[in-house]
């Protein structure tokens, strides 16, 4: 499987409609996924939060056909599982319920619904399809030697997973087939069900509809007693769920089939009933889903090191150990208080992941060490003195340190696209006191590269030439190439449509950008105070830089409203907020993301709760400033187009 890397934010909502019909066309009609399961959630996900009315939403899973016989309607409808990656959105889950929880594997593979008949026999078996509809596979399943012909009770439905175990995919394998779990997708849509039995196929059941139970325990036992393989459960106080997952990641290696996580459920079967179920999943389950393959290895060292913010950072050195087909020897440990809440240290066997397939993290420690690791005490760049703060800890003096001063020249050279400065160059540079801040990049002439190793005349030239293209910026990069916490690219896009002008950003109080849709006050507080911090080097770099001018927002053509700016709030009726604001650029004005000073129009709609919205506050407090701007209601707003 190729592995693709998407930046979600840089995505349309069309975009994102389309790449999610092709990933879920691949994995359920095609059997053969370019995506990982990580990579698809954080898709649907993004769409979910942007548009969560979108069809595309509706429209997840397989699409029944009738090439593989008649279609079934599921007179309880087959949800998907909510997701989730880590313990403390886990554990927030369960405080919606009281008792305990049951944790089960995930099996990867695909979804099935059998309906045994009054006299407890085998009448239809369906594939999932789009959770109201499914595809009848009944003859296929038949040929499955882990589901009974008949049960000892009837009617009844169960519901549980086809899968492949790896003792028989081994031979597929060999033979260059890709992973199991496409592999039963495809064995099961066999037209020929001896062909179909071949396969060798299994089935976890895992569901029991009709069933006098009270708990999901019994469920499992009764499954168990009608004929159904037996697999490994653990009941969990609630405060101890995440136990679950660690026991079946640390398990993962040694099992005969593939999981994709671990699913929860409240062990009552009352209060599951009580939850009930969005039009997604029910609320009375949970999927832990692993970020990539898993392995066991040994912690040999941890090495720190000094981002350009200060912030100082571990990287576990561990025993080599295979994950997704690449050998591992370095993984993440996130900050200090990651390291606090393992209890790592030196010689401990640790449960690494490739989370999205990519990035090695460690997930927990399997079997803890003799002694725990200490934090470093000071700086391991210059030695200087150390701070706290949440989970972090910062090197006190970054403007000192040198690797705070590296990170921040490699930042601004990579963010403004100057090519060349590697590494290595950038190194010598700062060894011989070339570099030290930003601003020395255009201060360098080609008589100072030519010095460096490996560096003649075309190559200072070449960098020197590098150094000159960043002359002229968007106030954008610019902003972002300062390396301020929370300064990324969409806030710094956010700012420039804004203010347009370096001047105007520099001017903006807290209170004012915290105010801005996409911003608020956490993000606020951090760029005013970096910006604060960083002001000698801007005022230094602005004798170099200039700045493009900026894109204009409104429409493009003079109207009636041109020269005035508008933001919205609340709910209209006559139109949605984008429509509202393609009428008013098609008049001539511009559409800002929050209150200012130079705002024309601030349109309110209704309110959920029905009280005042932060922007509208921030607009009151404009015009008792004395700003001209004025607060329009709907009725207003309407009186201000054409058509009125």
């Amino acid at each position: 499987m190729t592995q693709k890397t998407f930046d979600l934010t840089e995505k349309s909502i069309a975009a994102l409609e389309d790449e999610i019909r092709d990933h879920n066309r691949r994995y359920w009609d095609d059997a053969a996924p370019t995506i990982s399961d990580y990579a698809f959630d954080r898709l649907v996900e993004e769409l979910r939060r942007r548009a969560p009315t979108s069809p595309v939403l509706d429209d997840l899973g397989s699409k029944p056909g009738q090439e593989l016989g008649s279609r079934v309607e599921h007179p309880v409808a087959m949800l998907s599982l909510d997701k989730c990656y880590d313990d403390e959105t886990l554990l927030k889950w369960t405080q919606d319920f009281t008792g305990a929880v049951v944790a089960v594997p995930k099996f990867d593979g695909i979804a099935c619904a059998l309906r045994y008949g009054e006299d407890g026999r085998l009448i239809v078996a369906a594939t999932r399809g789009d959770g109201s509809v499914g595809d009848d596979i009944t003859a296929n399943v038949l040929g499955i030697n882990g589901v009974p012909r008949r049960i000892p009770e009837g009617p009844r439905e169960i519901r549980g997973e086809i899968y492949m175990k790896l003792s028989v995919f081994q031979a597929f394998k060999e033979a260059g087939m890709a992973n199991p779990r496409n592999l039963a997708a495809g064995a099961i849509k066999q037209k020929d069900a001896k062909k179909s039995a071949d396969y060798k196929l299994s089935f976890a059941a895992y569901d029991l509809l009709g069933s006098a139970a009270t708990t999901q325990v019994e469920v499992f036992e009764k499954l168990a007693a009608f004929g159904f393989d037996a697999f490994e459960f653990t009941v969990l106080e609630k405060e101890a769920a995440p136990v679950g997952y660690q026991q079946f990641a640390a398990q993962r290696s040694a099992l005969d089939f593939e999981i994709d996580g671990v699913v929860y459920k409240a062990n009552d079967l009352g209060e599951q009933r009580r939850l009930g179920s969005t039009a997604h999943h029910p609320r009375g389950a949970i999927a832990y889903k692993f970020q990539g393959d898993s392995g066991t290895t040994i912690l040999n060292a941890v090495e720190w090191s000094v981002a350009r913010t200060g912030a100082i950072t571990p990287v576990a050195i561990v025993a080599p150990v295979s994950l997704s087909g690449v050998t591992v020897e370095r993984a993440s440990l996130h900050n200090a208080g990651y390291i606090a809440k393992l209890n790592i240290g030196v010689g401990a066997e640790v449960v690494l992941t490739r989370r999205g397939g990519v990035i090695p993290n460690v997930e927990f420690v399997k079997t803890p060490a003799p002694e725990p690791l200490s934090l470093p005490i000071a700086c391991p760049s210059c030695h200087g003195a150390v701070v706290a703060a949440k989970d972090f800890l910062y090197c006190a003096a970054p403007q000192n340190c040198p690797a705070a001063l590296r990170g921040q020249l490699s930042h601004f050279a990579s963010t403004t696209e100057m090519l060349g400065f590697g590494d290595v160059i950038l190194e010598q540079c700062y060894q011989r006191g070339l570099l030290r801040r930003p601003s020395d990049f255009y201060r360098l002439t080609a008589k100072d590269l030519e010095g460096l190793e490996r560096s003649g005349k075309k190559l200072a030239a070449k960098l020197v030439s590098e150094v000159d293209k960043t002359r002229t910026q968007k106030l954008a990069t610019f902003l972002r190439a300062l390396g301020i916490d929370e300064l990324g690219k969409s806030v710094s896009g956010l700012l420039e449509g804004r203010y347009r002008t370096l001047d105007a950003v520099l001017e903006a109080s807290e209170e004012e950008l915290g105010g801005m849709q996409g911003i608020g006050p956490v993000i606020a507080k951090s760029v005013t105070v970096g910006l604060a911090a960083a002001r000698e080097e801007i005022d230094l770099l602005r004798t170099f830089v200039t700045f493009e001018a900026p894109v204009e927002e409104g429409g493009g053509e003079a109207g009636p409203l041109t020269g005035a700016s508008f933001v919205f709030t609340g709910k209209l009726n006559a139109y949605s907020r984008g429509e509202a604001e393609t009428q008013v650029k098609k008049l001539g004005a511009s559409v800002l993301s929050g209150v200012s000073a130079k705002l024309t129009y601030l349109v309110c709609g209704e309110e959920k709760d029905g009280k005042k919205s932060s922007k509208q506050k921030a607009a009151e407090k404009a015009i008792e400033a004395g700003a001209p701007l004025k607060i329009l209601d709907e009725a207003g707003f309407l009186a201000l187009l054409p058509n009125g």
